[in-house]
C-alpha cells in the first residue's frame, strides 16, 4: 500500500507493510480529491503509479509533484488525462508555477491544458521528465522552464506551446540541465508546434545535449531558437565551463522568423554574457523562412560557439530585393565581456569551424560559408504555397532530389551519434496527436532539400516500425555511424504490378491533413 504524507510525517511508515503493486488514483469533481494540489499534498506516489485526472474541469495552479512522488526509469509515475468520449482536457490554471516537478524524477505528464502561471506554466526540477500531448498557452512568463540545478533528461513531444514569454528573459521554452548532478543527459524535443511568442525566445536551450527533431517553430519575439551554455552564475559547486560541452542537433524542422521579431535572427548560437556552449551544432534538412523585409540572419554566431555543420537545409527570404545573411558572425567588438566563465568575446570558442553540403540559398544571399560544398542557389525554392505555409516543394522545384543522402561528418569536429537524415515530417502548423507523426517518404534515390519531401506518406499501407526512445546520450560509435531510418521507399507500382509509375508523377493528395489516411506507427 502507499502512504499519505500526513502518516509519513507521524512516523508510521514502519507500522504498515509495503506492497509492490502499483496503484491508480482518480482526481476530479465528485471524487475524494477534487484538486491536484490537495492530492499531491496528501499522497505519496510510488514507481508505476498512475494518476488519472478528469476532464471538463479546471484545477488550481501551484501544483507541486515532490521528490516523494518519483518513479524509476523502468516504472515511471504517470499523471494523465482520463480520456472519455466528449470530455475536454483537464485545465490547470494560474499559480506561480502552475505545475512543478520538484525533484520528482522519472515522471510522465500527459494530456493537459496548462495556462496562466506567473513564473512558469510547467517547471521541471527533475530528471527524466516526459511532457507529452499538452497544450501550454498564454503564460505571462515562461511557458516550460527547466531548473539550473537538479534537472536532467527532459522530453517534450506531441505538444503545442503558444503565446508565452515576456521581455528579453522569459521564454516559451527554456531548458537547462545540471551537469554535475545529471551528466550526459538529453533534452529531446519532437513533433511539437511552438509559436506566437509574447516575449523572449521560442526555444532557448542551455542543456548539455539537445535533439530538436521534427518541430514547427514560428513567430518569436527575439529568436526562434537560441543554443547557448549553462548560466555560469547559478551552477552547483564542482561545475566549470569546461566540464561538459553543449551540443545541439536540429533535424527536419520548420523555422519561420516573422517581422514581429525584434532581433532579425532565426537562430542564435554560441553564448550570452552568462554562458557559452563551446559545442557542436548540426542542422540537417530544416526549412528556414525569413518572412520579413530588410536585414535578416538565418544563423547568428556569437560568444563561444564550437562548430557549425549544415546539410540539406533551405533558407529563403521571400520579400522583394532580399539578401539574407546565412551565417553571420557577431564580432568581439560588438559584444560586452561575459559576466563569468571564459572572458573571450570572440564568436568561436576555438576558431571558426564550419562545414556543410547541399544547402539551398538565394542567389543574392550573403555570408554563405565558403566551407560548404554542393551549395544550390536560385531565386525561388518553389514551395507549394508559401502564403498558406504549405512548404513542400512542388513539381519543378530545385529542392527535389537535390539533397545529400550521406552528409559527411567533419573529421575535425564530428557531431556525436547524429541522426544522419530525417525519418519523419514535422507537424503541419498544428498540434499532433500521439502517434500521428508521418514517416518521411523518400520516393526516389535522393532526399529532397528541406523539411519535407514533395509528397506525404498518405497512400502507403504498411506500418513503419520505429525504435523507442531513451533520454540518455547514446554511446559514441566505434566504427562507421549507424544509418538511421529514412523511410526510403521504391517507386510506386500499378495495380497489375507489371509496370511502375514514376514517383514524381504520382497524384498529389487532395484532402486536408486532418482527413488524410494516417499510416500506423508500430513500436516494439
Amino acid at each position: 500500500m502507499h502512504f499519505s504524507k500526513p502518516l509519513l510525517g507521524l512516523g508510521l511508515l514502519v507500522a504498515v507493510p509495503l506492497s509492490a503493486a502499483a496503484a491508480t488514483y482518480n482526481v476530479g469533481p465528485g471524487r475524494q480529491y477534487t484538486q491536484l494540489t490537495t492530492f499531491f499534498n496528501s499522497v505519496n506516489l510510488a514507481p508505476g503509479d498512475i494518476v488519472e485526472v478528469d476532464g471538463n474541469a479546471t484545477y488550481a495552479g501551484n501544483i507541486v509533484v515532490g521528490d516523494d512522488d518519483s518513479g524509476t526509469e523502468a516504472s515511471p509515475v504517470t499523471i494523465r488525462w482520463r480520456r472519455v468520449a466528449g470530455a475536454t482536457r483537464p485545465l490547470l490554471s494560474g499559480g506561480a508555477h502552475t505545475i512543478k516537478f520538484q525533484q520528482s524524477n522519472h515522471i510522465v505528464f500527459e494530456g493537459f491544458e496548462v495556462t496562466g502561471g506567473t513564473s512558469s506554466c510547467i517547471f521541471s526540477e527533475a530528471h527524466n521528465a516526459t511532457v507529452r500531448d499538452v497544450y501550454v498557452h498564454d503564460c505571462p512568463s515562461h511557458g516550460i522552464l527547466g531548473a539550473d540545478q537538479n534537472s536532467g533528461a527532459f522530453t517534450l513531444e506531441y505538444s503545442e506551446i503558444a503565446r508565452s514569454g515576456q521581455g528579453d528573459r522569459r521564454h516559451a521554452i527554456y531548458m537547462q540541465s545540471d551537469e554535475v548532478a545529471y551528466p550526459d543527459t538529453v533534452f529531446r524535443m519532437r513533433y511539437n508546434y511552438v509559436h506566437s511568442a509574447t516575449g523572449g525566445v521560442l526555444v532557448r536551450v542551455r542543456h548539455q545535449r539537445a535533439e530538436i527533431h521534427y518541430n514547427w517553430i514560428e513567430g518569436s519575439d527575439l529568436h526562434e531558437v537560441e543554443l547557448i551554455g549553462p548560466d555560469c552564475e547559478t551552477q552547483k559547486s564542482g561545475w566549470n565551463a569546461d566540464l561538459r560541452r553543449e551540443d545541439a542537433e536540429l533535424v527536419g524542422n520548420v523555422i519561420i522568423h516573422r517581422s514581429t521579431s525584434r532581433s532579425g535572427n532565426a537562430l542564435r548560437i554560441g553564448g550570452d554574457l552568462n554562458g557559452r556552449n563551446q559545442g557542436r551544432t548540426r542542422l540537417v534538412n530544416n526549412t528556414i523562412v525569413l518572412d520579413r523585409s530588410g536585414s535578416a540572419n538565418a544563423v547568428l554566431v556569437q560568444l563561444g560557439q564550437g562548430s557549425l555543420e549544415m546539410h540539406n537545409n533551405v533558407v529563403y527570404q521571400p520579400a522583394s530585393g532580399s539578401a539574407p545573411n546565412i551565417v553571420r558572425e557577431n564580432p568581439a567588438s560588438n559584444v560586452d565581456t561575459p559576466y563569468c566563465g571564459p572572458q573571450s568575446r570572440e564568436p568561436w570558442s576555438d576558431g571558426r569551424k564550419v562545414s556543410g553540403s547541399n544547402n539551398w540559398v538565394q542567389t543574392a544571399a550573403a555570408m554563405v560559408p565558403a566551407e560548404w560544398t554542393g551549395t544550390l542557389r536560385g531565386t525561388d525554392p518553389m514551395f507549394v504555397d508559401l502564403a498558406q505555409r504549405n512548404l513542400r516543394p512542388r513539381a519543378g522545384s530545385p529542392l527535389l532530389n537535390a539533397g545529400n543522402n550521406t552528409p559527411p561528418a567533419p573529421a575535425a569536429f564530428p557531431f556525436p551519434s547524429p541522426q544522419l537524415l530525417p525519418a519523419f515530417d514535422p507537424p503541419l502548423r498544428a498540434k499532433l496527436a500521439i502517434g500521428d507523426e508521418h514517416a518521411r517518404l523518400m520516393l526516389e534515390s535522393r532526399i529532397d532539400v528541406g523539411a519535407f519531401e514533395q509528397f506525404d506518406i498518405d497512400q502507403q499501407a504498411d506500418p513503419i516500425r520505429v525504435n523507442g526512445s531513451q533520454p540518455l546520450i547514446p554511446p559514441r560509435p566505434t566504427g562507421a555511424a549507424a544509418q538511421p531510418p529514412t523511410a526510403s521507399q521504391p517507386a510506386l507500382t500499378t495495380s497489375d504490378a507489371t509496370t511502375t509509375t514514376p514517383a514524381r508523377d504520382r497524384p498529389r493528395w487532395r484532402q486536408s491533413p486532418v482527413n488524410r489516411y494516417r499510416r500506423g506507427i508500430v513500436r516494439p
